[in-house]
Parts: C-alpha cells; sequence; structure tokens
C-alpha cells in the first residue's frame, strides 16, 4: 500500500478478507463480552464484518 497506483485484484480480495477477520472478530467477542447470546454475538460479527470492510473501501477510494 505504499503507492497510490491501482491495486491488483488480488490484493483487493486479501485486503478485504483481512479487515472482514478483524471486524467480525472484533464486533463478534465484543458482543460475547456484553452478554448477549451466541446467535446475537454471529449477526454482530457479520455487521461487524461488513461494516469494516465498507469503511476502508470507502476510505481507500477517497484519495483517487
Amino acid at each position: 500500500m505504499a503507492s497510490n497506483g491501482p491495486s491488483c485484484a488480488v490484493c483487493r480480495f486479501m485486503r478485504s478478507l483481512a479487515f472482514s477477520a478483524i471486524g467480525g472478530g472484533v464486533a463478534g467477542y465484543t458482543a460475547l463480552g456484553l452478554g448477549l447470546s451466541q446467535s446475537n454475538a454471529i449477526i454482530a460479527a457479520f455487521f461487524g464484518a461488513l461494516g469494516l470492510v465498507v469503511l476502508t473501501s470507502r476510505k481507500s477510494n477517497n484519495g483517487r
């Protein structure tokens, strides 16, 4: 990510996988830590993963 040029499809895919894992893990374990049920934690993990991927994709597109 040092250059501002276009990134390849594999790089974008790997970056989205990494950020979805981070977002899902943080949101899911936070939900469990707050005492929510496991099904609610799974839902929170899904939206946490989706939110972080969308946030980072918008942030990288604003610089172009």
